[in-house]
């Protein structure tokens, strides 16, 4: 009889000892990428590109342009991940982007300071790489900022 108590109580232990987050697999977090460009950044180059610019050509030729349409892409990324923990893109694929000690959303400039460390992570490719050789699965932009992407549990 007790040893089945013994059993009992090693199997609730192994319960809580299970990992606290379950990791976004890398996949979902690129197409969460690829959407957030489609469904935010496009609509953005269009509106810079058309309204304030009077063209593409304009566009094309000022260096002014793209740097504005990043900074407010930036700034509505920012946003979305410090209210929601999550943009719109990953909504579609059920992750959120949480503090890797406390599990809650980061604040807005702790965002802002993620987007500016993907856009270096993304411009040296190597920081884009860290995930398949890491037991966590954070890129270097995560490792810089102290987040995890998690999926969510349904």
């Amino acid at each position: 009889m007790k040893f089945r108590k013994l059993k009992q109580n090693r199997s609730k232990a192994q319960n809580i000892e299970k990992p606290k987050y379950i990791h976004a697999r890398y996949s979902h977090r690129v197409k969460a990428f690829i959407t957030d460009l489609f469904m935010i950044y496009t609509p953005i180059l269009y509106f810079v590109a058309y309204v304030v610019m009077s063209g593409k050509d304009d566009f094309k030729t000022s260096e002014l342009a793209p740097l504005i349409a990043v900074t407010l892409y930036g700034l509505i990324y920012a946003t979305l991940i410090s209210k929601f923990g999550q943009t719109i893109g990953k909504k579609a694929y059920d992750i959120k982007i949480v503090d890797d000690k406390t599990g809650e959303y980061i604040s807005f400039f702790r965002a802002v300071l993620r987007f500016f460390a993907f856009l270096f992570t993304a411009t040296t490719l190597l920081g884009l790489f860290l995930p398949f050789f890491r037991k966590d699965k954070k890129a270097l932009h995560d490792l810089i900022c102290g987040t995890f992407v998690v999926a969510e549990k349904k």
